[in-house]
């Protein structure tokens, strides 16, 4: 039992690793239990998921509305704009 449990329960670096990477790449039913068990525990990591997700949607859309113009750098504008929102946070 002792050894599922260090199995499934991961620290917050390895799992804030794993959120990551399912972003862009499926997970393993492994990997999906051991995320899903850690933030069951950990308020942390669960607003570190969402911020992620948050910064992740914000970046996207503006490079989104840049690549019309084959931009591949924010302007300062919209990065004081993402700083902002991430200190509202």
């Amino acid at each position: 039992m002792n050894t599922v449990m260090r199995t499934l329960l991961r620290p917050c670096k390895k799992t804030t690793e794993l959120i990551d990477k399912q972003m862009f790449t499926p997970l393993t039913l492994k990997e999906k239990l051991q995320l899903q068990a850690h933030k069951a525990l950990c308020r942390t990591c669960n607003e570190y998921e969402k911020q992620s997700k948050l910064l992740d949607a914000l970046i996207g859309k503006w490079f989104a509305i840049d690549s019309n113009k084959n931009m591949s750098q924010l302007d300062e504008d919209k990065k004081n704009k993402i700083i902002k929102a991430i200190k509202e946070i």
